[in-house]
């Protein structure tokens, strides 16, 4: 195919659109919103597995205490704590810091708990143990040294809710994966029906091409090239979106239990590139399975 051709190509492909700019406006308006939904889950997931690659860094335990500890028995456990090597205790959460910690965690349905008349949460110390070195720390002796300790009842550590978690990050990108197939789809059969509008609106001008020798490519690389235009726009509006809400959010920490976990990061730049690629890749296949329903390829 000529060169000097793609100039009325893309003329061509442009006038369509404008001629048709309810059913392209239609089509694009849900491109971006089937690509909003397909970048948020990638925002989301980006975030959490950061979250859990910085925590996988550093050990952190919650040693949390038996009811009717007294302070000088918490002072001898804080001080046997810190005698282990590489531990360091971030804060001690007294029984009534640790209710107004979930209090604040829930929010507005703090509510539920001004039913309760007994306190039934722990004091606890949170550790943070860091690797001395050179040489990994073991969780598991550890956690078996401090629960030998009287007036400790119980020892949580990161690892072992981290390894759960990412058990369950393992299901959400399954989960990620068929969203993210049947979003496609929806993409396809949207770009599909709006070239397929745009054609048959067009029947009697493309039958005049024919008549007068048009070759069936000649006649089809404008509607190929609308799809291309529609996934594009549709990539970089969707994108421009997830980009103004990151940075409505960025300024924010999440918060459980009045701890920052997790600083809020928009997704690399490889998975932005990505996001475009694939939004015209399926206003490419589109057009093509559209417009092969009216040609012979």
């Amino acid at each position: 195919m000529r060169f000097r051709s793609w100039p009325y190509f893309f003329r061509q492909a442009f006038t369509n659109i404008l001629n048709n700019r309810v059913f392209h406006a239609i089509g694009l308006s849900t491109m971006v919103v089937s690509l909003l939904i397909f970048g948020t889950f990638l925002i989301l997931f980006v975030n959490l597995n950061a979250w859990l690659e910085r925590w996988g860094h550093s050990l952190t335990m919650s040693v949390y205490l038996a009811d009717g500890v007294s302070e000088t028995k918490n002072d001898e456990i804080a001080s046997l704590i810190r005698k282990l090597e590489g531990a360091e205790i971030r804060r001690f959460i007294s029984k009534e810091g640790a209710l107004r910690d979930l209090k604040k965690a829930l929010g507005s349905h703090a509510g539920l708990l001004e039913g309760i008349s007994v306190n039934p949460l722990p004091a606890s110390f949170e550790v943070v143990f860091k690797d001395g070195d050179g040489q990994e720390t073991d969780p598991l002796k550890i956690k078996n040294e401090l629960e030998s300790i009287e007036g400790v009842d119980e020892v949580q550590y990161s690892e072992e809710w981290l390894k759960r978690f990412k058990g369950l990050m393992n299901m959400v990108r399954l989960i990620g994966f068929i969203i993210g197939g049947l979003l496609c789809l929806g993409i396809l059969f949207i770009v599909t029906n709006t070239i397929k509008l745009t054609i048959y609106s067009r029947r009697e001008e493309i039958e005049i091409l024919k008549l007068v020798g048009a070759t069936d490519w000649f006649v089809k690389v404008p509607f190929l090239l609308e799809g291309v235009i529609q996934g594009l726009l549709s990539g970089i509006v969707a994108l421009l979106a997830l980009f103004s809400g990151y940075l409505l959010l960025s300024a924010k920490k999440i918060h459980f239990l009045g701890l920052v976990v997790l600083d809020f990061v928009f997704i690399p730049n490889e998975y932005v590139i990505s996001i475009l690629l694939i939004s015209v890749a399926l206003g490419l296949v589109g057009s093509f399975i559209a417009v092969g329903r009216f040609f012979d390829v």
